[in-house]
């Protein structure tokens, strides 16, 4: 129920917030829940994006220098795990796996043809998908809850105005101080929904971009996983 009458205005927001109805109180408790889920994955997010870029950055520089595939595999084997590391493995174990198809002799580099080439193609790209998506795991959330947030606080201050409505009619008095104290709670609800849903909103985005960055490098790499092969005189 709203403040009664008789009973001191709520002066802070500490104190609209504890002197709210239970409705509100609910709202607001399930927004606090979905602030610090979204904060978790943003923080979370965000050093693994920092980890993945240090580890990608080491690996691209030291594989500037490579000339053969087999070359890269060493460099993957010695170098710590990232997604190129991992993107290289699977393309060493497909070749591995089709030479005993190859019919060539004596364990040579396999020469692939066209339909191995893509092949491999299609491997690399279920690869990166893979890498992708484990990236960009629980990103979507943030999305989720940019979206949700608004219709939460939407539904409080639904909530609140019913509240201070049915208030002002128990108490039949229709003046100033008796509508100001519920109509705040209600508007409580929406701007904690906001101070919820813009930050997720804002930093789903920028991982968003990220991961498209991300995706174009992985395909670059693929080509130049392909180009190895090409110089090799393996296609």
């Amino acid at each position: 129920m709203i403040t009664q009458a008789g009973s001191a205005v709520p002066s802070t927001p500490v104190e609209l917030i504890l002197s709210s109805s239970l409705p509100t109180k609910i709202v607001l408790s399930i927004l606090v829940a979905l602030s610090l889920i979204s904060w978790a994955i943003i923080i979370a997010k965000w050093f693994e994006f920092r980890r993945v870029a240090r580890t990608c950055g080491a690996f691209l520089n030291a594989f500037d220098d490579v000339g053969t595939l087999e070359q890269a595999a060493a460099l993957a084997r010695r170098s710590t795990e990232s997604p190129y590391t991992r993107v290289t493995a699977r393309a060493m174990a497909f070749l591995h796996e089709i030479r005993p198809r190859s019919g060539e002799a004596g364990g040579g580099p396999v020469r692939l043809n066209a339909a191995q080439v893509e092949a491999l193609r299609q491997v690399l790209e279920a690869e990166f998908t893979r890498e992708r998506d484990r990236l960009g795991q629980y990103i979507p959330s943030l999305a989720v809850i940019g979206s949700a947030s608004p219709l939460m606080g939407l539904l409080g201050t639904v909530l609140g105005v019913i509240s201070a409505f049915t208030g002002i009619a128990q108490k039949g008095s229709g003046n100033l101080s008796a509508v100001a104290p519920g109509v705040a709670e209600a508007l409580t609800a929406t701007a904690a929904a906001l101070i919820v849903a813009v930050p997720a909103v804002f930093v789903y985005n920028v991982y968003a971009a990220r991961l498209n960055r991300f995706d174009g490098e992985l395909d670059g790499f693929g080509a130049e996983l392909v180009a190895l092969l090409a110089r090799e005189g393996r296609i």
